[in-house]
């Protein structure tokens, strides 16, 4: 959602990069292209305006004019700014201190409601609560329904006394929802409640009905994230009318603008707290403005990336995976093992999502979103074709074999044999990062080691110069020799393309590497 404005702030950044110190004029220019980009992005006008004022005024600071690197400086104060609009720190659902905690989600016809609630449900019962999810919404068709079932796609009770489609009464279904809860031990209630095309007094008087009935201990509101800056105004008047605590932000994986978002937090003085980003019941999750504004400005988002693979990965597993892989040359780890970590890998998303949270991922971002994700199936029905002694020993698979493979997982033969070769490349890539060897040459990736049989190909180093008999001389080019390595180093220690290079894509076989 946010790659347009991401793109623009980057190229804006990149003008600043090499001057060592800015200007008034570098600095007016800065702030007219982040004004610009905020704009296109469609952040409403009063928090461009206020935004722009302070990132002007602490550029030309102190923090600025005395750093070593301006255009570094810069990028922070742009970043402290932008988890600022966006709430500042996290914040957290607020219990009630008797059972049950009550909340109540309002927002429009549209925006996501009943589904989030499926979430939010989810998400409840993750943090170890016993949630209830109950359905107020009796206007629209199959409302009812729908609760009923995500909720039995979320694992949680559901309550809904009322057909719906028109049928019963909201308020009483909301009020007497409370007692079956304590009833029935469930420690979180969420009300979902009916919506509008617009705003109505209908509408905003059935809300603080329901409101009046429960007394919430959490108003939500959801809002789309796609309808632009109409979600301000809705925000603004449900505020008035109604009152909320939080905001939801439902379909932050699609590809409108997303500046109404950034919007949002600043102008009704209310946070975000949560954020849906996917259609699954589990795309969901507590929004975190430091890790959004990371992810805006493309430094990534490891905090979250790490969350996820600890929810997925077992501490004993990965332990166990690690001793195959530091063992005899990382010979124990077979084919097995590696289909159980693609896996568990699958497991914790896309793998372009996965990968968009690395810092400096969104200089590949085409690349990235065109990666088939059908190229993970493919490599798992490869391994399950095979015997278990092939999996266990892939280094007797001969021709004969690959095509017996080939034929009972529907690829070409050519595909088993990649498989295999990669297998064997990553398998000691991997090895030798478990025994504490550091990054070694990635296969196929530019600048980080070849793939199969590369190496036979290097061409025969010419012979150096010779080196001086003049021992002065000889130490001037030695250290001469030492300073254009150390540049080398620094300059493509892990071999990722430079920003500037716009025509990379990734080589065919990483592609298929990372399925």
């Amino acid at each position: 959602m946010f790659d347009t404005l991401s793109d623009r702030l980057a190229a804006t950044f990149k003008n600043l990069r090499g001057k060592g110190r800015l200007s008034e004029a570098d600095i007016d220019a800065t702030a007219r292209e982040i004004r610009i980009a905020l704009l296109e992005a469609d952040v409403a006008l009063p928090v461009v305006r206020a935004f722009i004022a302070n990132v002007k005024e602490r550029a030309r600071g102190a923090e600025v004019s005395q750093a070593l690197n301006p255009a570094q400086q810069v990028v922070k104060i742009v970043n402290e700014e932008l988890v600022s609009i966006l709430g500042g720190e996290t914040r957290r659902l607020r219990f009630a201190k008797t059972a049950p905690t009550v909340i109540m989600l309002a927002g429009l016809q549209g925006a996501g409601k009943t589904t989030l609630a499926g979430k939010l449900g989810l998400w409840l019962k993750g943090q170890g609560h016993s949630p209830l999810l109950v359905a107020c919404d009796l206007q629209r068709p199959n409302a009812v329904n729908q609760l009923s079932v995500v909720a039995d796609r979320a694992g949680v009770a559901v309550y809904a006394p009322e057909p719906g489609n028109g049928v019963g009464d909201p308020v009483q279904v909301a009020k007497d929802s409370i007692e079956y809860a304590r009833s029935k031990q469930y420690d979180v209630v969420v009300v979902d409640t009916a919506g509008r095309l617009g705003i109505d007094q209908e509408l905003m008087q059935q809300a603080a009905d329901i409101r009046d009935a429960v007394s919430p201990d959490e108003i939500l509101f959801v809002v789309d994230a796609m309808i632009g800056q109409d979600a301000v105004n809705t925000a603004e008047a449900f505020r008035d009318g109604v009152g909320f605590d939080g905001v939801v932000l439902s379909k932050l994986d699609g590809d409108a603008r997303g500046g109404a978002a950034l919007s949002i937090a600043h102008v009704t003085g209310k946070q975000i707290m949560f954020a849906s980003n996917g259609e699954k019941l589990d795309e969901f999750d507590a929004f975190h403005p430091d890790r959004m504004a990371s992810r805006i400005l493309d430094m990534g988002d490891l905090l979250t990336l790490i969350e996820q693979a600890e929810k997925t990965f077992s501490q004993e597993e990965a332990a166990k995976m690690a001793s195959k892989l530091a063992s005899s040359k990382g010979k124990d780890f077979t084919l097995d093992d590696f289909l159980a970590q693609m896996e568990q890998v699958r497991k914790m998303g896309s793998i372009s999502k996965l990968l968009g949270m690395l810092p400096g991922m969104g200089q590949i971002k085409d690349q990235i979103n065109n990666i088939d994700e059908r190229d993970v199936d493919r490599t798992a029905a490869i391994i399950k074709s095979m015997t278990p002694k092939e999996r266990a020993e892939p280094t007797i698979i001969n021709g004969s074999r690959r095509a017996r493979i080939a034929k009972g997982s529907g690829v070409e033969v050519s595909a088993v044999k990649n498989l295999v070769e990669r297998f064997f490349e990553a398998r000691k890539m991997m090895s030798k990062m478990a025994q504490g060897g550091g990054m070694p040459g990635m296969p196929g990736m530019p600048g980080m080691g070849g793939g199969p049989g590369r190496q036979k190909k290097q061409v025969k180093q010419a012979k150096g110069k010779r080196k001086s008999g003049n021992p002065m001389k000889r130490k001037v080019e030695e250290q001469a020799a030492a300073a254009r390595r150390e540049q080398a180093a620094q300059g493509g220690a892990i071999g990722l393309p430079a920003q500037e290079d716009k025509n990379f894509e990734l080589p065919d076989e990483f592609k298929k590497f990372m399925g």
